[in-house]
């Protein structure tokens, strides 16, 4: 299902690939505190000559499951198809004969600096992703129940768990808790999608792993509030769908901590409170446009949103550091494909272009702006349709009250923080995916600087497998 919730072409559905979750990881974090197999058809009976001359149905013997996978979402979870299990003695099948799907998955990234003089330091002061060799695993089930078989129209509830483990907390930290509980159905025809309960809205808003391909940082939407895999939150969404291409889409969010993701973890580390201290509500409003790619037709995504928040965050130009209300961010970003090498086949490959601009109020937010361009090819050679190369550039620029008040203090500091990112994501085998790349960053950690801390070439390793 795509995320109108409405069925896509089974040969490209089949193609989609789920590298989004791969460069996730293999992407370095800005500097923070932070198809199927067809069976053919075969006519039995008296079938004449000119029957037999016909062209012959393809059936997907996993297309039964798309109703069964987790609907809302910007970016298509991959269904069984493209698991390591796929249905091994049937136990898949006689859970959906009873409305029950399943994907899990399981993600480890590894960072590492190499330059020389790479300011080794001990765990609890570092700095930076990969300033000591950083490994981050992520371990994810999410459930689907199927609630159309009642007469819901596309009626779904989806509970989702998640462990993770960092070798360096600050962007983690460690937890093991919920991923998602959540309640999803549509009216009039699918022109109208609501989604409420515990959600992680980075997955329902921006693209930030844009194309379904390659990740993009965050940072400047979370800080501001916006609900993560690791901090799902309340929230009710609401998306209307002008036509099968326009949408409009809101949401209702309990804003996870005005102190950040990382504060907001240790003190809800299941993601079961309600709350969490100083935070309030934010608003969320995106506006896009979508098309997915088809013959002759190149894929599109626009989009645009803005967010108002209410929680109590630190005003950085303060004196006594007293809390306000009032923090917002807004976001526009556009991917394009801009040549399709495989139309009449797999019309998704290509190569594809796009940028982000993000950006919040200096005054309640460390980050005050973040720009990106990209370019990445799917498929980029006729014998590996599934792998992916991408180039990204990056600017993260910071606080200006913020960079102020550190070289007042004689601190070496720097206004913003820029990086070149290369990376390649090859699919093994049904379900196996492995990512190796290279990122330099100027000024890596958030801030303040060291001499010795001013550049970062990390490399980057990824795998991901899906169950």
């Amino acid at each position: 299902m795509d995320q109108t919730g409405k069925k896509g072409n089974t040969s490209d559905r089949a193609a989609k690939l789920p590298l989004d979750l791969v460069h996730q990881a293999i992407r370095p974090p800005a500097p923070a505190p932070a198809a199927g197999p067809g069976v053919p058809f075969e006519r039995r009976g008296n079938a004449g000559r000119r029957a037999q001359t016909r062209p012959q149905k393809t059936i997907d013997p996993f297309e039964r499951y798309d109703k069964l996978r987790e609907n809302g979402l910007w970016f298509n979870i991959p269904g069984p198809a493209d698991t390591i299990d796929q249905d091994k003695d049937g136990v898949r099948s006689a859970l959906a004969d009873v409305g029950i799907g399943y994907i899990g998955w399981t993600h480890n990234s590894f960072v590492n600096n190499q330059l020389p003089n790479a300011a080794r330091s001990t765990i609890a002061n570092q700095l930076y992703m990969g300033q000591n060799p950083t490994f981050a695993s992520v371990n994810l089930m999410i459930v689907t129940y199927d609630l159309s078989r009642f007469g819901i129209a596309d009626g779904q509830i989806v509970v989702g768990a998640e462990q993770q483990y960092w070798t360096w907390d600050r962007p983690g930290p460690d937890r093991v808790g919920i991923n998602t509980l959540a309640y999803y159905q549509t009216f009039f025809d699918r022109t109208l999608e609501l989604k409420l309960g515990y959600l992680r809205n980075q997955n329902e808003f921006t693209g930030t792993l844009f194309g379904g391909i390659t990740g993009s940082n965050m940072s400047a939407l979370f800080q501001a509030g916006m609900s993560t895999n690791a901090a799902p939150t309340p929230a009710v969404n609401l998306k209307y769908n002008f036509d099968d291409r326009l949408y409009n889409k809101v949401s209702v969010q309990r804003s996870i901590s005005p102190d950040g993701a990382y504060a907001h973890i240790i003190e809800n580390p299941t993601g079961l409170n309600w709350s969490t201290a100083n935070a309030g509500i934010l608003l969320v409003d995106e506006a896009g446009y979508k098309s997915k790619a088809a013959p002759g037709v190149p894929d599109t995504w626009l989009r645009a949103g803005v967010g108002f928040n209410n929680s109590r965050y630190t005003n950085l130009t303060a004196p006594k550091q007293q809390r306000e209300t009032g923090n917002h961010f807004h976001y526009i970003a556009a991917d394009r494909q801009l040549w399709q090498s495989d139309a009449l086949g797999l019309p998704s490959r290509g190569i594809y272009g796009g940028f982000s601009i993000m950006g919040a109020p200096p005054d309640l937010n460390r980050i005050s702006q973040y720009c990106e361009l990209r370019l990445y090819a799917k498929g980029p050679f006729d014998s590996r349709p599934s792998d992916l190369i991408a180039l990204v550039a990056s600017k993260t620029s910071w606080s200006k009250f913020a960079v102020d008040a550190a070289l007042a203090k004689g601190q070496l500091a720097h206004r913003d923080t820029t990086a070149i990112t290369g990376t390649y994501t090859a699919r093994l085998a049904p379900g196996i995916y492995a990512g190796v790349g290279l990122s330099y960053i100027h000024t890596p950690t958030s801030i303040t600087h060291t001499p010795q801390t001013e550049h970062a070439l990390n490399l980057l390793v990824s795998t991901l497998i899906f169950l």
